[in-house]
């Protein structure tokens, strides 16, 4: 299988693994406690509670250093939980951009599904974040008994240098524009600069999606691991509604030998999404794919790990709101040790907090469940139709 279209890769990069908000937000915040020249935050969810809050007082004692500080929130996302954070770092020196903002008259427009989903930081052109965490307590929702699981990246070295060019770019576009479906251009393909290496030197690339000329790039990323795998593929996420593509090239694999594991969302966050993703469950098992759904907690990671090597940690789900309409952003490493960290975490998952879905059970399942599911699936298709989307 040919290679994507990526910003360029480079190694030298120092890649560290954060898992949940535990370990991403202190690590967040004492960065941008360093921080020195700028800072670029964006985020789809920016909530006003205590993590927001901490998350907020250290972009405005940065601004109120002369730092120059800017952060873009989706409208879309941030709609219910922003609160007056908005209007505090506006008051406090902090330049704010919404992409996208919610407004009556365009609601049903089908733009307005094209939404800004990536999480990303970078301060001072050093050091960058990303992943799918966003900027909410992870605690903050239905039963909060324990955190969201879900990852994020810290990276410093030369692919830095691409991120933040990714983030330049929205922001001038953000700035400058009202964003419309013209303006929604590609992310500019620089190169970066080698740096000296690191004592964690690892090879990395960043991939994006967007709805010019990056449409499929973090798609085909992944059909290029899946088809290229020869023992293992270990895939985590939240909301996974894959389309024929990439369903065929699962069930490729798992017919060559491959094991494959994917750890899913146990827990009903939304019942579309939900019983959508359990449409797909017969096939997959039937292949011989194992299923594990995540019940301890809700799951949002969207990572993966091919033959204890190859990973990826990002924003994007898989399904057709990620791969089909927002904006979205991954880093790939290709790294031993890197890999075999990620794979742990998700190996602990899958013990100690996860049910298999075995398939003797998934078939005796009740005749309610079984009709749910396919009105969910039906629902998804027409849904995808009327958007022009029928064929993914």
């Amino acid at each position: 299988m040919k290679s994507a279209a990526r910003l360029p890769s480079a190694t030298a990069n120092d890649v560290r693994l954060l898992c949940c908000g535990a370990e991403y937000f202190p690590a967040l915040i004492a960065a941008i406690q360093a921080a020195v020249a700028q800072i670029q935050l964006e985020t789809y969810i920016f909530a006003d509670d205590v993590t927001g809050q901490r998350v907020a007082q250290a972009l405005i004692d940065a601004a109120n250093r002369g730092v120059s500080v800017r952060v873009v929130y989706d409208g879309f996302g941030s709609s219910t939980w922003i609160g007056g954070i908005d209007r505090q770092l506006r008051a406090n020196g902090v330049q704010v951009a919404i992409y996208r903002p919610e407004r009556g008259w365009q609601l049903l427009r089908r733009s307005r599904l094209r939404r800004m989903h990536r999480k990303i930081t970078v301060i001072d052109g050093r050091i960058a974040f990303i992943g799918g965490i966003n900027v909410i307590d992870d605690l903050n929702m239905p039963e909060p008994r324990f955190p969201r699981f879900d990852f994020a990246v810290s990276l410093r070295g030369p692919l830095v240098d691409s991120i933040e060019a990714a983030t330049d770019k929205l922001w001038r576009r953000l700035h400058h524009f009202r964003l419309s479906d013209e303006l929604d251009a590609a992310l500019p393909d620089d190169t970066p600069t080698i740096a000296a290496p690191f004592a964690n030197s690892r090879s990395a690339w960043f991939a994006v999606r967007d709805n010019v000329s990056h449409r499929r790039d973090i798609e085909q990323e992944y059909l290029i691991a899946i088809g290229n795998a020869k023992t293992e593929i270990m895939l985590a996420n939240a909301y996974f509604v894959p389309g024929r593509r990439f369903r065929r090239s699962l069930i490729d694999a798992a017919k060559r030998g491959v094991t494959i594991r994917l750890l899913l969302q146990g827990r009903q966050e939304y019942w579309l999404q939900h019983f959508v993703t359990r449409s797909l469950y017969g096939t997959l098992l039937a292949a011989g794919v194992e299923i594990h759904d995540y019940e301890r907690s809700f799951l949002h990671a969207k990572v993966a790990v091919v033959d204890s090597r190859w990973a990826t940690v990002g924003s994007s789900n898989i399904d057709p709101f990620s791969l089909l309409l927002a904006r979205e952003a991954n880093v790939f490493v290709d790294d031993m040790a890197f890999a075999s960290e990620l794979k742990e975490r998700l190996e602990e998952a899958i013990e100690a907090d996860s049910r298999p879905v075995l398939s003797a059970h998934w078939e005796r399942r009740s005749r309610w469940n079984r009709t749910l599911t396919w009105v969910a699936y039906g629902l998804a298709r027409g849904m995808l139709g009327l958007m022009g989307y029928g064929r993914h």
